[in-house]
C-alpha cells in the first residue's frame, strides 16, 4: 500500500497528544469524551430514562474510567446488528496505598502496589510524578471526584550503585516489590508529618484544602513527552501504547467514518483488562451488554431483538501484538514473526486465550484488503504461555462472533513501550472500512 505520509503523520501526532494527557485511564476516558463530544455526541446517565433516536450519537461512563460510545442506525439492531470495537483504557504501572507516606532514612518516601504485569526494572532511574482522581468533600457533604496531573519531575525509584551490587549485570536487577518500590518524595520534615506533606502537595495542584479531600486513586507515570524515532521517524516511543493506541483508532475510525450506516456502531473501552477485567467497570462486567439492551428497548421483543442482533454481529477485540523482537527471535514462533510497519495482526490461540476463528478471522483479513492494508498473523510459540485480552470473555458474555486483532510493538509493559508511525493510520483504515456502510460484516 502506499500511504499518505501527511495524513499517517496526522494520526500518529494524534496519538501521542492523547496519550501525554492520559497518565491514567481516568484522564484516557476524559480525553476521548473529549474528542466524541467535540463531533455532537451526547452524554447519557445509566441513572437516566435514555430516548435513543435513529442516527443518535452517544457516550456514557462508568468510574470515569471506561466508556461505551455509540451511533445509532438507520436500521433496528434486530435488522442490521452491531458493529462494535472494544479496547482497554488501563496499563501497567504503579498505584498508591491508601496511606502511602513514611519517613526512611531521613527521606519521605510513598508506598505504591504493583498494578498488573509491569516490567518493573524499567520504572527505576525515571523522572516520575502522580496523576489519577482525587475525590473530594463538597460543600454538600458529597464526594466530588478531580482529575490530578502533575507536571513535572516529582518522583523517582533509584537503583542501587553498582558499588553495592557488584553481580548486577550478571544476576539482572531483581526488585522486592514490597521494599524496593516505593519512590522518593522528598526529604523528611521533622516540622510536618509525611501524611501531611502529600496532602498539602495534592492540595495545591488542584487549588483546595487539604481538608477537603476524602480519597484518592493516585498512580505514579513517567513525565518524559512521547516521540517519533529512528533514523526516518518509522518509530514511535511512548507510554501506554498498550492500549491506548487502540482507543485512540477505534474513536478516530468513528468520527471519521460516514455519518450514516444500518448498523449500530459502537466502541468499548473498559478499565482494568490488566488484572483480569472482574469489576463492575471492567471487560467482565455487564457494562456493554446493559448498554446495548437499552439501545433494542424499543423492540417489540428486547429480548429476541438483542439475541437476533448479536447473531448478525461481528465484535473486534483491538490490543496491541508482540512484533518480533530482533535480540530474542527465538521467543516467537518462526512463522508468525509480525513485524512493525507492516501492518495489523490477527491473534490467534487454539486454547482461546484469543477469540479468534476461522470466520471472524476472515471477515478482518477481508476488511484489511479493502482498506488496501496489510494483514500478519500471529501465534504463541506451542511451549509458552498465551496472554489473553478481553475478546473471548465478550464473546462468551455475549454470544458474539469475534476477532482478536491490534498492531505489533515491542517493550510491552514497559514504562515506555515502542511501536510504528505507520501502523496506527494503517488500523485507522482498517477500522473505517469495518465503519463503512459498504463492509458487508452484518449480512445476514
Amino acid at each position: 500500500m502506499k500511504r499518505n505520509a501527511k495524513n499517517y503523520r496526522k494520526y500518529a501526532e494524534s496519538l501521542l497528544e492523547l496519550i501525554d494527557a492520559s497518565p491514567t485511564p481516568f484522564h484516557a476516558t476524559h480525553e476521548l469524551v473529549s474528542l466524541l463530544k467535540a463531533e455532537g455526541f451526547a452524554e447519557l446517565q445509566e441513572a437516566d430514562a435514555w430516548s435513543l433516536k435513529k442516527g443518535g450519537r452517544y457516550y456514557v461512563t462508568r468510574n470515569d474510567s471506561s466508556l461505551v460510545a455509540f451511533v445509532m442506525g438507520s436500521k433496528s439492531a434486530e435488522q442490521a446488528g452491531f458493529k462494535i470495537i472494544g479496547a482497554h483504557t488501563d496499563s501497567p504501572n504503579l498505584q498508591l496505598k491508601p496511606n502511602p507516606a513514611y519517613e526512611k532514612s531521613g527521606y519521605v518516601q510513598l508506598g505504591v502496589e504493583v498494578y498488573g504485569g509491569v516490567l518493573l526494572a524499567t520504572w527505576t532511574d525515571r523522572d516520575l510524578s502522580l496523576a489519577g482522581r482525587v475525590v473530594l468533600q463538597s460543600k454538600k457533604g458529597q464526594p466530588v471526584s478531580r482529575l490530578l496531573k502533575i507536571n513535572r519531575p516529582l518522583l523517582r525509584i533509584p537503583q542501587l550503585a553498582i558499588h553495592l551490587n557488584r553481580e548486577v549485570n550478571e544476576t539482572g536487577v531483581q526488585l522486592n516489590k514490597q521494599t524496593h518500590l516505593p519512590p522518593i518524595l522528598q526529604m523528611a520534615d521533622k516540622d510536618i508529618s509525611s501524611e501531611k506533606i502529600l496532602k498539602e502537595l495534592v492540595a495545591r495542584e488542584l487549588k483546595c484544602k487539604a481538608e477537603e479531600i476524602v480519597s484518592f486513586d493516585l498512580a505514579l507515570y513517567d513525565v518524559q513527552a512521547s516521540t517519533f524515532a529512528g533514523a526516518n521517524e518509522e518509530f514511535i516511543f511512548a507510554p501506554r501504547l498498550d492500549n491506548l493506541a487502540s482507543c485512540h483508532a477505534a474513536t478516530l475510525a468513528l468520527l471519521e467514518a460516514s455519518k450514516q450506516d444500518d448498523a449500530t456502531r459502537v466502541l468499548a473501552f473498559y478499565d482494568h483488562e490488566e488484572v483480569g477485567s472482574e469489576t463492575a467497570q471492567g471487560g467482565e462486567s455487564p457494562f456493554l451488554k446493559d448498554a446495548m439492551e437499552r439501545m433494542v428497548m424499543d423492540s417489540a421483543n428486547p429480548r429476541e431483538a438483542l439475541m437476533r442482533a448479536m447473531a448478525r454481529s461481528i465484535f473486534i477485540s483491538a490490543d496491541m501484538a508482540h512484533a518480533v523482537h530482533p535480540n530474542y527471535a527465538d521467543k516467537h514462533e518462526e512463522r508468525h514473526l509480525p513485524l512493525i510497519n507492516a501492518g495489523p495482526v490477527i491473534k490467534s490461540n487454539t486454547n482461546q486465550r484469543y477469540a479468534t476463528e476461522g470466520v471472524s478471522s476472515a471477515h478482518f483479513e477481508l476488511m484489511c484488503k479493502r482498506a488496501g492494508v496489510n494483514v500478519q498473523k500471529f501465534v504463541v510459540r506451542s511451549d509458552m504461555g498465551c496472554g489473553s485480552t478481553i475478546g473471548p470473555m465478550t464473546a462468551a458474555n455475549l454470544g458474539v462472533r469475534t476477532v482478536d486483532v491490534g498492531n505489533p510493538m515491542l517493550s510491552m509493559h514497559s514504562i515506555r513501550e515502542m511501536a510504528g508511525s505507520q501502523d496506527h493510520g494503517d488500523m485507522i483504515q482498517v477500522f473505517k472500512e469495518y465503519f463503512s456502510p459498504t463492509s458487508g460484516i452484518n449480512s445476514p
